[in-house]
């Protein structure tokens, strides 16, 4: 036994000394035509050269001056000794455990909570990426009422067309509107050649406070193929303290515009233009104030490493205040948003 360990040992020195030269920095970059596909919740970013964009490793994988640790989840390379800065492993940042359904996770740790989520652990808070597909389909001739249905053996659920009952024969297959978004269509004036255009209405921002996200559905392409389109969004930022701002004598501040221009930041990426938007306010009769009218603008963000990217927003015009609130945040959906912004990191 020891002698077969006395054996392993020094190969296992060369592999990873043959494995630490290939990812040191040389003064030319050699990058693929197009960027990795990484895996559901691993980040992309630019690699410790300068040169590539690369999938950021994650919590014990092997990491170089090359390969990096995942920033957005709080990993670093811990190469150990100082006098050894080849090969290190990647670690997580002194931050606070998370306690999910009774088990207690590190910092940086990631976990399947269930079949439809994986979830990471981000100093103290837990957020979730859905594993299922979270299409929309909208309602077509060939598919009048699309619906999901729970599949047996399988986690996701799965789209399924009922065919109507009664058909009226003179107007054929009436198309309903989508029941969980409300559509805009179907528009007639909008028909193209085989394509009849139909878009959904841009769903509620994803966090009631802080910067989130919003989407829509919408065929209105070349190809005529469903697709789904996201913005970002931000309703009010959070403790904002808008209470302090009421007049006396009324219970509602509407919708105020902020009095000095402000960047937005998303992953340590800021716009490059400042801005006034206005935000929705609130009440003090237990009434919430929600966005009524919104446009959608381009905005351009530029990241530490020189990254330019750019992005959709919702830009507030009018809200209105009333008692049909929604309910809390849910996890997933505001971690939902959080893998968004990895990914566009």
């Amino acid at each position: 036994m020891i002698a077969n360990v006395r054996i392993l040992l020094p190969l296992l020195c060369m592999a990873l000394s043959h494995l630490a030269a290939g990812q040191e920095c040389s003064g030319q970059c050699l990058c693929p035509s197009t960027p990795p596909q990484c895996p559901l919740g691993v980040s992309l970013v630019l690699d410790g050269c300068g040169c590539c964009r690369v999938c950021a490793k994650q919590m014990g994988e092997l990491c170089t001056e090359k390969d990096v640790c995942d920033p957005h989840k709080g990993l670093y390379c811990d190469f150990g000794a100082p006098i050894n800065r080849r090969i290190g492993v990647c670690t997580a940042r002194d931050g606070a455990t998370c306690v999910f359904n009774g088990m207690v996770y590190k910092s940086g740790e990631s976990f399947q909570s269930s079949c439809k989520y994986q979830c990471t652990c981000l100093d103290g808070a837990v957020g979730c990426v859905p594993l299922c597909s979270m299409d929309v389909r909208l309602p077509s001739p060939d598919c009048p009422m699309p619906r999901r249905i729970k599949v047996p053996g399988k986690c996701c659920e799965e789209w399924v067309c009922d065919t109507p009952k009664y058909l009226d024969p003179f107007m054929g297959s009436v198309l309903p509107a989508y029941r969980q978004e409300e559509t805009y269509g179907p528009d007639f004036s909008l028909m193209r050649e085989n394509c009849l255009v139909q878009t959904t209405e841009w769903s509620a921002c994803s966090k009631s406070c802080g910067l989130g996200i919003s989407t829509r559905v919408t065929n209105d392409n070349r190809d005529c193929r469903l697709e789904k389109q996201t913005r970002l969004c931000m309703v009010r930022p959070c403790e904002s303290q808008m209470e302090q701002s009421i007049r006396k004598g009324k219970k509602c501040i509407r919708t105020p515009r902020v009095s000095k221009p402000m960047k937005f930041e998303i992953s340590g990426c800021t716009t490059t233009k400042s801005y006034r938007p206005k935000f929705c306010g609130v009440c003090l009769d237990g009434r919430c104030c929600t966005p009524h009218r919104t446009t959608t603008l381009p905005m351009e963000f530029k990241c530490h490493d020189g990254q330019v990217m750019k992005k959709h927003m919702m830009f507030i015009k009018s809200c209105a205040c009333h008692h049909n609130c929604p309910g809390e945040n849910d996890i997933f959906e505001s971690m939902y948003y959080k893998k968004m912004i990895g990914d566009m990191a």
